[in-house]
Order: C-alpha cells, then structure tokens, then sequence
C-alpha cells in the first residue's frame, strides 16, 4: 500500500530539491528523474514558470510524497509507480523532480513540481478534491501493479476492543455516536438537540456554555457507570458541544437560505440495467409474499434483458467485441500518453529556448560578459538547459519551429479524449452487456448451477 501527502514549499524551494535530490539517500542520484526541466536546473525552470502568472502567492512549488509499505516494493518499483503518478497527476503540464529515497526501511517518493503550469500558466488548485484525485490515482496505479491499497473510512480511529464490539453492534459508543448524529440532523436547536438526546434515555451533563460552565459536553447511556465525553479524542472532528451547535446553526441558515424544494420521484430504472434478486436469502424463505414478489420482479428483469440484449450467444459476442474495442482504446490512450509525454516535454524547451535566446547571443556579443551574465543570470542558464536538452532529443534548432509543435500537441490532446470517450463508452456497454448476461443465465439456473459446482469443488478440496 502507499501513502500519500501534500504540502507547499512557500520559500525554499532550492533546499527541497537539494535534500530530495541527496546522493546518499537516492543510490548516488540513480532514483532520480524530472519532466519538463533539468535537476540542476530545476529552481530555474520553476522561477521561470512562475514569473509568467499573475497571483501565485506564496506558493512556489509542491511537495507530494508518496510512502510504501515495509518489504512491499523495490527501488525500481516504487520509482516506476511514482513516475507514473506524476505523469497522471500533473498530465504533462508541470516541471517536477521526482526522487525516490531507500534510506529508510520503507521506499518513497519525493516529487516537488512548480505551482504553475506551462502550457496555460494557470496555478496548481491544492485542495481536498485535487488531494482525493492524488489519493485514487495512486490506489489505482497500486492496484495495477499488484500491489496493496488503503481502504479509507475517514472516521476516527477504534481500539480494538472498540472494533470488536462495533462489528458485534453491541458498542456503546458507535451507537451514541449515531444518536448524536440523528439528533443534530433533526434538531431545531442546540437546545433541541440536548432534548432529543435525553429522550433518547441518555443523562447529560455539561451542556451549558459560559465561564463557569464544564468544558466538555458529556453522556451517559443507559447501564453505563461513568459519563462519556464528547470529544475530538472520542468521537473525531465536529464533535464538541461548540462544533455542535456550529454544524445545527449552519444547517439551519442553509435551509433558511435554500429551502427545500417538493421532491420528484428519481425514474425508474429500466429493468434491464437492474440485478436480479437473490431469492435464496432466508428473508425471502420464511415470507411466502416476498418471495413471490421477487420471483415477479426476477421474471421482469430477465425478460428485459433479454428482450434489450438478444440471446445467451449474442450477449457473449456483445461482450467480447465491446471488451475488444475498449481494450484496443485502452492501448492507444496508453501509448499516445508516452508520445505526448515527450512531445510536451520538447515543446516547453522550444519555448524556452526561443524565448532565451536573445540573452545568449547578448552575452556572446557582450565586451563584459561576467557583468552581463551576473545581470540575466537565470535567463542564460534556461537557454543552456533547453538547448542541452533539444540536442539529446534530435531536435535541430535551425529548422524550430514551436508553432507547428503546438498544433501537433493540441491535435494528439484531441485524439486523447476522443479514445478516452471510445473506451468509457465500449466500456460501460460491456459492462451492461455482461449484467445482463448473468441475469439470463441466473434466472435459467446456469449461474446457480455453477456457483454449486464450485461451491461443491471447494469443499472437496477441503476435505482431501
């Protein structure tokens, strides 16, 4: 599994990269890649990104890393899974330097990338949606490569004991918690709220708020000996008796605000989008009207299906042509990223070797170069860099031209998204195609059989 967090270098960005960039901690710089700038040059290209936005702020750069599991990865892997993530993530927009540091028992990832873009010289939107998009991406690329991935539950964490008894339903303070729920949800008032919960059976204390009030908010339920408090340590964020009465007062001025509206009722869902019902449940064996009913909605559901999607055979061939053109998609969206990856790298030095060229003809026509260079020091170091870096490509600086690569980028960008929508439209068809197969198949007692079989299968092979 991998970890992952994010923070932003305010003013040091040239000591992050140095530490991250440690020959010691990264194989003697073996681990260590960049896109878009050189890694001696790194603070340069960032400085010269950011000078082409208006508003950054304080935040020059960002630092992500990315954290594995003990014994899970090797170097190399954990390279790979980091570079692919950078690429996902910032999708050939952003200078970054990624390193990855074995000097703990556990690899990781360091990848600091410039706050604004290249290509539209927007600022990177560091918030919780981009940090959940940071999360799945590296669940994702987890997965794909074999490996564990964080189930998150964004709760507050359980001992044990806690764990235990919440699984057996019988712990008291996982049902607290859902009365304090259900209480502020339906409360009018802080007040209100203190009502309901004492209806509920619970004895309160510290509910009052003012100097000489107690400081925590406490329940007792009924059996209990000893007060519980309610807190941040016992319940997690939002539970104190002030984040309480915030959360039912903010409730309250939104519903005042927005009112809500008469409810229509959601459309139906086509009978064959739907799954068929599992009449073996012991709720449907001991109620003969509910068995009925589900052996009518089943009937429904079956018929549809295969009314929409034909026979057992077509069904089979839908899902093969439709898994074989999104699998091709798929591939293409795969190999085209590798070819725009380059080419996005090539074009930003185009860029900057065109817009930095002036700097070095001046210094080579300068009759004091040392001064002319102290004065566009930065300037002559990007247009080495960029210059350095055409050259390794094949690109010719004679025939550049930056123009011409533009438009070859925006075209690959939209033949991206034309695969994209390809294969999540051959996708999802698959996807229905293949419900709609196992609901044939159940109905008739094929799926049914062959679950048995290998049920039977499995108990064999344990009794042997």
């Amino acid at each position: 599994m991998a970890y992952t967090r994010i923070h932003a270098v305010k003013a040091t960005v040239q000591k992050a990269l140095k530490y991250i960039c440690n020959p010691e901690k990264t194989d003697g710089q073996i681990l260590i890649d960049s896109f878009a700038c050189g890694i001696e040059t790194a603070h340069y290209d960032f400085m010269d990104a950011l000078s082409k936005s208006s508003g950054v702020g304080n935040k020059l750069a960002f630092h992500l890393i990315q954290s594995f599991a003990p014994g899970e990865v090797d170097f190399d892997m954990a390279h790979q899974v980091g570079r692919e993530l950078a690429d996902k993530l910032l999708e050939n927009k952003y200078s970054y330097v990624i390193a990855t540091h074995i000097d703990k028992e556990h690899c990781h990832n360091h990848i600091i990338f410039c706050a604004v873009d290249n290509v539209e010289h927007k600022k990177y939107n560091d918030c919780k949606r981009t940090y959940r998009q940071i999360r799945n991406l590296s669940d994702e690329l987890c997965r794909e490569h074999g490996l564990s991935v964080i189930i998150p539950s964004g709760q507050k964490g359980k001992t044990h004991y806690e764990w235990q008894m919440a699984k057996a339903g019988t712990s008291w303070k996982a049902q607290m918690k859902s009365d304090m729920d259900n209480a502020i949800r339906e409360a009018h008032s802080y007040e209100d709220f203190i009502s309901r919960m004492q209806t509920k059976g619970y004895v309160v204390k510290g509910e009052t708020f003012g100097d000489n009030a107690l400081k925590y908010l406490s329940f007792s339920a009924s059996g209990q000996t000893r007060f519980t408090r309610v807190s941040e340590k016992n319940f997690g964020v939002g539970y104190t008796k002030e984040s309480i009465r915030e959360r039912i007062e903010k409730r309250i001025r939104a519903q005042e605000k927005f009112p809500v509206k008469k409810k229509f009722p959601f459309p139906k869902r086509p009978d064959a989008k739907r799954t068929l019902i599992d009449t073996d449940q012991e709720k449907f064996q001991e109620n003969g009207a509910l068995k009925h009913w589900a052996d009518i909605q089943n009937l429904k559901i079956a018929a549809a299906s295969y009314a929409e999607g034909g026979s057992v055979e077509e069904l089979k061939q839908k899902i093969l042509e439709r898994s074989a053109v999104a699998k091709e998609a798929r591939s293409a969206i795969v190999d085209l990223e590798h070819e725009m990856k380059a080419k996005a790298e090539i074009l930003k030095y185009a860029k900057q070797y065109m817009e930095n060229r002036k700097y070095q003809r001046g210094y080579e026509k300068a009759k004091d170069q040392d001064a002319y260079f102290r004065s566009h020091e930065t300037q002559i170091i990007l247009f080495g860099g960029a210059e350095n870096m055409l050259k390794r490509y094949g690109v010719k600086m004679a025939s550049l031209d930056v123009e011409k690569m533009q438009v070859e980028y925006d075209a690959m960008t939209a033949q991206k998204a034309k695969l994209k929508k390809t294969y999540q439209t051959a996708e999802k068809e698959a996807m229905e195609a293949d419900k709609q197969l196992k609901n044939i198949r159940q109905y008739l007692g094929i799926e049914r059989d062959k679950k048995e079989s290998t049920k039977q299968r499995k108990q064999q092979d344990v009794t042997l």
